[in-house]
């Protein structure tokens, strides 16, 4: 019987090679500004209007995969249920040292800037001492800015372990860093835009310190994906870098695509002032700043997320 079932499927799969059955790919992004290029792209495909789907032709189907931080989405790559994703540096980079290189590529750059650490301004925070004993939250355990965060402390003379030390660093998923932040049981978050913006406008945040220019998301795929199918990965970088391009020159329409597409994402209301106050803080971009990204892994290697010193010289794909 089980020969029988396996002929079956591997006559179904010639069958739909013949008969010109879509090419599936899967594409992850997070609910955030800084992800734009997703976002937008995303909303694109609601509307019928799909950005990837016109340049990669009929022929590919896009499904879209969300996440709400890094390591997830790094977790899905690994194992094959996602195979293209916007994400922040840091997930990226311990997946490409656990792999021990052979796995994890970076495509290109996404997006810089747009994250900070906001703090509770009735603690009267002044320097980077005063966060000692204070409960800061971030995104995910071992996302960028949760290792930004436990870097930062560490470089300030603070002791800081994944489950305590001088300053307790608790991960908190974007969405409910407000509550918790205005219940004072988070004294502090570093996090991304619009989530930046958010807690300013809606908890009174003041940000204490401003990521302009850090790596924020990268586009990666793994290996797998892009020595088997690499021409339709380069379409989609191609592609990927034209939205980039087209999102600069109308700043204004791809903001009301990503306030559609976080209301969508959210069921619910959302002030289109936040995406456009948050838009300010956001460096769209082509390019990998690796000087950045290796900066990044020390952290990761600083903070115990990885076990050994990696070369990332071999992250990068070339389709030049």
């Amino acid at each position: 019987m089980i020969f029988k079932c396996a002929a079956c499927f591997a006559a179904s799969l010639f069958l739909a090679g013949l008969s010109g059955a879509e090419e599936v790919l899967r594409i992850g992004h997070f609910p955030n500004v800084t992800h734009a290029q997703g976002m937008v792209a995303h909303q694109l495909s609601r509307q019928g209007k799909g950005w990837f789907e016109e340049r990669l032709g009929k022929d590919v189907k896009i499904e879209w995969m969300v996440f709400n931080a890094g390591p997830s989405a790094m977790e899905a790559m690994l194992a094959g249920a996602v195979d293209i994703t916007y994400v922040g540096p840091n997930p990226a980079l311990n997946a490409f040292s656990k792999s021990r290189g052979r796995d994890i590529r970076i495509l290109s750059g996404s997006a810089d800037g747009a994250a900070a650490l906001v703090f509770n301004p009735d603690l009267k925070i002044d320097k980077p001492g005063d966060f000692k004993g204070k409960k800061i939250g971030t995104p995910q355990l071992g996302n960028t800015q949760d290792v930004a965060c436990r870097a930062w402390l560490i470089k300030n003379g603070m002791k800081v372990s994944l489950s305590g030390g001088d300053a307790y660093v608790i991960p908190t998923a974007n969405p409910d860093q407000l509550p918790l932040f205005k219940s004072g049981k988070l004294d502090a978050v570093w996090t991304v835009e619009p989530w930046v913006t958010r807690l300013e406008k809606d908890a009174n945040a003041k940000v204490f310190l401003e990521q302009k220019d850090a790596v924020t998301t990268v586009l990666v795929t793994n290996v797998k994906n892009l020595e088997g199918r690499r021409d339709l990965v380069k379409k989609f970088w191609q592609a990927h870098r034209e939205l980039t391009d087209w999102i600069k020159a109308n700043p204004e329409k791809a903001q009301d695509l990503v306030h559609k597409e976080i209301e969508d994402l959210t069921g619910g209301k959302c002030d289109k002032a936040m995406v456009v106050d948050s838009w300010k803080r956001l460096i769209l971009t082509n390019d990998v700043n690796k000087e950045g990204l290796q900066e990044f892994m020390d952290y990761a290697y600083e903070c115990g997320f990885i076990k050994r010193k990696t070369d990332i010289s071999k992250i990068f794909a070339d389709f030049k």
